[in-house]
């Protein structure tokens, strides 16, 4: 009877382990020696690390990657706890509305911050009558920034609203009641809970905002991140050793990431619990 059932758990992780093998192991393979195809070999690697523009682009799009991902976990935070916690006129509305940019593709986020940021956005026009000057932000890093935001916070509030939900208010209560101050009920009570969901959350966020490319090919006017530079590398200059490996770099950021969040959220659940 044992055999049997290995023999048909065997079966059925068949269709698994191929489809996993066809579209993870052999294109991640190809592209690792796509990367030493060239006369430099893995050497190409540590250029990719060492060379002025690579390095700039790769400490634009981690520090870029960063400062979406702290932003969207303060506003995703106290956003989440306030919907959760409080039921008012028009709230199914506001959900709505903060989860509608989900359905949106990249371009149309960055075609969107163009006409709220850009030479003839919205913001430009106001400041203009205002001042005389026309604020444009849309073709830089700060653009990028707005953009990216606005597509993370609604995959970050959505986690971080279930986590709110699982917190038992009379936790609360008696922090309260014990003296605890409104700062000190949040900073150890609410936020202590909320922790795996905000691991979680960033390194989706975090991975997200590093390999994101619709909204930054929408804004690329002044703009060096890195899955810019690897299309530029790949298509323009047919620089295909360097854009595969500066593709694996990407890669194994945002894998390192992932999964330094999953060891941490497992650890925290585990101790909670």
């Amino acid at each position: 009877m044992g055999r049997r059932f290995n023999l048909y758990l065997f079966l059925l992780m068949v269709p698994g382990v191929a489809f996993f093998a066809a579209f993870f192991l052999l294109p991640l393979a190809r592209l690792a020696l796509s990367s030493a195809e060239g006369p430099q070999g893995f050497k190409v690697y540590l250029l990719s690390l060492t060379h002025p523009r690579y390095f700039t682009t790769l400490l634009n799009t981690l520090l870029l990657s960063i400062a979406v991902t702290l932003a969207t976990l303060v506003i995703s935070g106290f956003s989440g706890v306030f919907l959760t916690r409080n039921q008012f006129l028009g709230k199914n509305f506001v959900l709505s509305m903060l989860t509608f940019p989900l359905a949106f593709p990249g371009v149309v986020v960055g075609f969107m911050i163009i006409l709220l940021v850009g030479r003839q956005g919205l913001i430009g026009d106001v400041t203009r009558w205002l001042v005389g000057e026309k604020l444009v932000l849309a073709y830089s890093l700060t653009g990028l920034f707005l953009g990216y935001l606005y597509f993370s916070i609604p995959r970050v509030i959505i986690t971080l609203m279930a986590a709110a939900e699982k917190i038992d208010p009379r936790l609360e209560e008696a922090a309260r009641s014990l003296g605890a101050s409104p700062f000190r009920v949040v900073k150890d009570v609410l936020i202590p809970a909320l922790v795996p969901g905000l691991i979680s959350s960033g390194a989706i966020c975090f991975a997200t905002s590093m390999g994101a490319f619709g909204t930054a090919f929408t804004l690329a006017t002044d703009i060096d991140v890195l899955p810019i530079v690897i299309y530029t590398e790949f298509t323009l200059l047919a620089n295909i050793t360097t854009a595969a490996a500066l593709s694996i770099v990407l890669g194994l950021i945002t894998w390192i990431a992932l999964s330094i969040a999953r060891s941490i959220s497992g650890t925290t659940v585990a101790a909670a619990g």
